[in-house]
């Protein structure tokens, strides 16, 4: 449904990260499902009398919250509360909604039912900013055409009115002017890094040279930089007192002496080598390739023990450990997906009504009259404990100090937490049924692994093409009985053979993943890594092994359950026998899908089976 031509006034239902009176924030998005809709425009919430119904309202979802273009009835109230509008006597909307998602006051999802004209509003951004009655309006003929108004500011005449489309066109400026400004200080960084890279090969290039052309003294020295000079002025002055000693006591002076060049005050900065010694630091570095190496190796021959202590230690490039493991964004999408109860009990109850036996059924005269049979299913799903432990050496806590090592291990810990719920979810943790660290299954349901009634499955044959995999994905979708749009949840592999697809001219099918989805009836498609080479055995109706191709589910039809709204804890203590500090990151949590063919897993025979 599109903006309406007509409209007698318009303003924002909601307005996105702003603090509503009662302590709420939505977030963007959050009813972008009402983007389109059209609801009851009513009087103070008084949505349970028909007189309190004053118009309907026409929502679209702008980012920054939910706009609303609102049309009068032409009943008594709603005669009169546009009059009241027209007047300025009421300024502020207000929404009712239900189907809410939050958490903490914040809330990401909700379905507008009706929006209301009130006295004061809850969202202080919910405001009428806009007047549009015309003049052959029977009640009120001595109407403006138009009047802005604002978070309670004056009226402005018609020439001073600011329309919302100028406003989102004035933020898409702001936005360009801002990409432009990242762009430009994307390519400075690598253009710097560029001339970095072009200097280092030019320095090399220049090193190289001078060792293969028998270069000076002069040009071998100038390739150093200043802290290897510094190092090489002090192995010279060194050198050349020892050098003079040794004539000292040549001549007869029975002193001899022996200096540490690491203890010594006396440097002056002003040093000389003999030639010889030089030639031979300098013949020695056209053979290794390197000026460094060669004058180390001579260190010890010259009497100078640890050298290498004057050059620079390396330098770590990041402030913490960089953490390498599997790509982990989409654990995100799972575990904030999923619908949360604050309850660690979850129950559902279905009735069954797709026999015959629930059929309506003909008559006839005289005949009895049969009963309906429906058949009630239900199913308890009860919460397991997921934890994740660490421990540090006191000792090394207070050593490192490039960093802070205890908040960068909670950190890790976090990651690989959500990491396992998100995997125990989709497919379960992957541990033997008889390990003593596995998730048990029937606390938090995998999806791949659920009930028949609550999965619809799809088996592919082992020599299917890629366009057969991709119509049987297509004809599972009449046995989704899930909400809304679902998302696929798939390995790289089969994400991309369906991408590298073509057809008889050679052209690809698809240039993007999201035509794919498009095709594929899915809102979009993520890959999931712990999904690879996934399969299940089974005997039915012969012994075979199946592989896990893609799963197909929208997660607010999987529930996750949680006393005390399933915060996850983190505990520490102090083990005073061995000096450790202990860390323990865990959550007391349940999960299982609980509507009915609400996913479809898809399966191909394996080869072999």
């Amino acid at each position: 449904m599109s903006r309406p031509d007509k409209f007698d006034f318009s303003g924002y239902a909601t307005k996105a990260n702003v603090k509503c009176a009662d302590g709420r924030i939505i977030l963007p998005g959050a009813f972008k499902e009402n983007h389109g809709t059209k609801v009851p425009l009513v009087w103070q919430h008084l949505h349970n009398e028909p007189d309190n119904i004053l118009g309907h309202a026409y929502l679209e979802d702008v980012g920054d919250g939910t706009y609303t273009w609102c049309v009068f009835n032409d009943t008594e109230p709603g005669k009169k509360a546009k009059l009241l509008v027209k007047h300025g006597d009421i300024t502020s909307l207000s929404i009712y909604a239900n189907s809410l998602v939050e958490k903490a006051k914040v809330v990401s999802h909700g379905i507008i039912r009706e929006v209301s004209l009130v006295l004061s509003g809850a969202n202080p951004g919910a405001t009428i900013d806009f007047l549009s009655m015309s003049h052959g309006d029977d009640t009120f003929t001595d109407l403006e055409d138009e009047a802005f108004i604002f978070s309670g500011e004056d009226f402005k005449l018609p020439e001073d009115i600011i329309t919302h489309e100028d406003v989102k066109e004035e933020v898409k400026e702001e936005v360009k002017e801002e990409v432009k400004e990242e762009v430009k200080e994307e390519s400075k960084s690598e253009i710097k890094e560029e001339k970095k890279d072009v200097k280092e090969e030019v320095k090399t290039e220049v090193i190289e040279h001078a060792l293969s052309e028998d270069p000076t003294v002069e040009e071998v020295f100038n390739t150093l930089n200043e802290q290897q000079k510094t190092a090489v002025y002090a192995i010279i002055g060194q050198l050349m007192e020892d050098e003079n000693l040794t004539q000292s006591s040549e001549q007869g002076d029975d002193e001899t002496m022996k200096h540490n060049i690491f203890e010594s005050d006396n440097y002056s900065g002003t040093v000389a080598l003999t030639h010889d010694q030089f030639s031979a630091i300098v013949a020695d570095a056209r053979k290794i390739g390197s000026f460094k190496e060669s004058l180390i190796q001579h260190a010890v021959e010259y009497g100078i023990e640890n050298i290498d202590y004057l050059f620079p230690d390396a330098q770590t490039v990041t402030p913490s450990p960089t953490l390498y493991g599997r790509d982990m964004g989409w654990v995100a999408g799972v575990i904030n997906g999923t619908r949360h109860s604050p309850f660690s009990r979850i129950k559902s109850n279905t009735a069954d009504i797709s026999a015959d036996d629930a059929r309506a059924l003909g008559y006839v005269k005289g005949s009895l009259k049969k009963e309906e049979i429906v058949s009630l299913l239900t199913r308890t799903t009860t919460p397991t404990t997921v934890y994740k432990k660490q421990k540090l050496d006191r000792d090394d806590i207070i050593d490192i100090v490039d960093l802070d090592v205890v908040a960068w291990l909670k950190a890790e810990m976090r990651v690989m937490l959500d990491e396992e719920l998100a995997r125990a979810v989709l497919v379960g943790d992957g541990r033997d049924v008889e390990s003593a660290d596995k998730i048990s299954e029937t606390n938090i349901r995998p999806i791949y692994k659920d009930a028949d009634l609550y999965v619809h499955r799809v088996l592919i044959p082992v020599d299917a093409e890629v366009g057969e995999m991709e119509d049987a994905i297509i004809r599972s979708r009449s046995s989704y009985k899930g909400s809304g749009a679902p998302v696929m949840y798939t390995t790289s592999d089969f994400l991309t053979d369906l991408l590298l697809q073509k057809d008889t001219t050679g052209r690809r099918l698809y240039n993007t993943e999201s035509e794919l989805a498009a095709t594929l009836r899915v809102s979009a498609i993520v890959e999931v890594p712990v999904m690879e080479n996934v399969s299940r055995d089974v005997t039915s109706p012969a012994p075979a092994t199946y592989d896990l191709k893609c799963i197909i589910v929208n997660l607010k039809d999987y529930t996750m359950g949680a006393d005390k709204g399933g915060a996850v804890s983190m505990f520490d203590d102090f083990d005073i026998d061995y000096n450790q500090q202990k860390y323990l990151l865990e959550t007391r949590c349940s999960g299982a899908l609980t509507l009915p063919k609400s996913a479809v897993v898809v399966e191909m025979v394996a080869e072999g089976s």
